[in-house]
């Protein structure tokens, strides 16, 4: 059996410019070390880190996971996002210069169980999402997942953020305006 914790960062790590708010565990026992760890910044969207825990909560084991990569890029793309033409691992949304990408990940802070992540010469890589509506204007929001983080975990997240269906927002970033729909609630 393992354990999903949501914690508190305890680090100070940045996911670009934006400091951890939260990261996910997932652990063979409350007292060992962490399989795998997700990370998200303050402003990542609410809907998509719920959607992250209730597939996090709907696994029997939270540790392992069997599918691959393209589960996460066709949720993206199920979505609309396009893929970047010149790294077929990453895909993006025109509107709002939102972008996910499984790449190599940072030396500093981002941990992970499998041994060969601490490999200087192995090649291993996570998924990296974040928002930047206005380039150069900063990342309004991040998110990283480290190596072992089953890929459909990462997928509901996705599938999440792609989603075109409305938001709840009581207030909109100034970098994003001209970039959203705002619809009246009634």
């Amino acid at each position: 059996m393992s354990w999903a914790q949501w914690v508190l960062a305890d680090e100070p790590i940045l996911l670009g410019d934006q400091p951890v708010a939260w990261m996910v565990s997932a652990r063979a026992t409350p007292a060992s070390h962490s399989q795998w760890n997700a990370y998200f910044s303050a402003g990542t969207p609410p809907e998509a880190v719920t959607d992250f825990l209730r597939a996090l909560g709907d696994r029997p084991d939270p540790a392992h996971g069997y599918a691959g990569p393209q589960v996460v890029l066709d949720a993206l793309a199920g979505g609309g996002w396009v893929r970047d033409v010149d790294t077929p691992s990453a895909m993006f949304d025109l509107r709002l210069a939102a972008s996910m990408v499984l790449t190599t990940l940072p030396d500093e802070g981002i941990q992970d169980g499998d041994p060969l992540v601490l490999d200087p010469e192995a090649e291993v890589a996570g998924w990296q999402a974040w928002c930047e509506p206005r380039m150069g204007a900063g990342l309004l929001w991040a998110a990283m997942f480290s190596t072992s983080t089953p890929h459909d975990l990462v997928a509901a997240f996705a599938a999440s953020m792609a989603s075109p269906v409305p938001v709840l927002r009581h207030t909109l970033p100034e970098s994003s305006e001209g970039q959203l729909t705002v619809q009246p609630t009634v």
